[in-house]
């Protein structure tokens, strides 16, 4: 299984897929907080906070990371070496959570760089340090887990098709739905009680909770459960190709 990560993280930095994931994710969110002008621009807006990261990051995602997860599967099944895979001493969810692991590692790769936002806004706070940490580490542990959801989702389009273009339509509709369908569901429906647990069932609800800073076990059993789901309908998809 090991030499499986390996093998996916290799292949990510042998060609420019993981290379441009980081240098898009990372250029985009430095250009809105600090070359463009606007209300996003740190120095424009006047306060020391990450908030278009964490507030503009999931849309990045939402096409990102199919880009990164629409080859994982769909190319092994193109190029007819998905069958070499199922020779080899390791069940089918250790394929499954090899791939996703491989991707788990690009996105933390991702995410390491923006320390050096956090740092500088850090500086620029009046007086220095000025920042709402707490927040601004719980944001992070909610990117984490939307992306690593993300993931997930793109992990089992890959294994339904052997188009990759195909993957990435599927896994982006996918995401969409999962991250702000069931938000904009519970916003059409009049009876408050029902419209709570109609987005409870949504991403952004628990995305949103986490990122005031409160670490509710709620959100995290939501993040881990929705990863769990897919990846074992990814097996499922796995087992039925066979």
């Amino acid at each position: 299984m090991l030499a499986l990560i390996k093998k996916e993280v290799g292949s990510f930095f042998s060609s420019l897929v993981g290379y441009i994931t980081i240098v898009i994710f990372l250029l985009s969110i430095g250009l809105f907080m600090w070359v463009i002008p606007g209300e996003t621009n740190v120095f424009d807006s006047g306060f020391s906070d990450l908030g278009f990261l964490f507030t503009n990051a999931p849309a990045i995602f939402l096409f990102l990371i199919p880009a990164i997860t629409m080859r994982l599967f769909a190319e092994e099944r193109r190029m007819q070496t998905l069958e070499l895979l199922f020779t080899k001493p390791i069940t089918d969810f250790q394929i499954v959570l090899a791939k996703y692991m491989a991707g788990i590692i690009l996105l933390v790769l991702s995410l390491l760089p923006t320390l050096v936002y956090y740092f500088s806004v850090v500086q620029l706070g009046n007086p220095i340090g000025n920042i709402d940490s707490g927040g601004t580490i719980g944001s992070y542990i909610g990117l984490f887990f939307l992306g690593a959801s993300f993931l997930s989702v793109g992990l089992f389009a890959s294994s339904i098709s052997t188009n990759q273009i195909v993957s990435f339509l599927v896994a982006v509709v996918l995401c969409f739905t999962v991250y702000l369908g069931f938000d904009f569901i519970g916003n059409n429906i009049e009876s408050g009680e029902t419209a709570y647990l109609v987005k409870n069932f949504g991403i952004e609800e628990h995305y949103s909770s986490i990122q005031r800073g409160v670490i509710d076990s709620r959100d995290l059993l939501y993040f881990i459960s929705l990863i769990v789901v897919f990846l074992l309908a990814t097996k499922l998809s796995l087992k039925r190709g066979k």
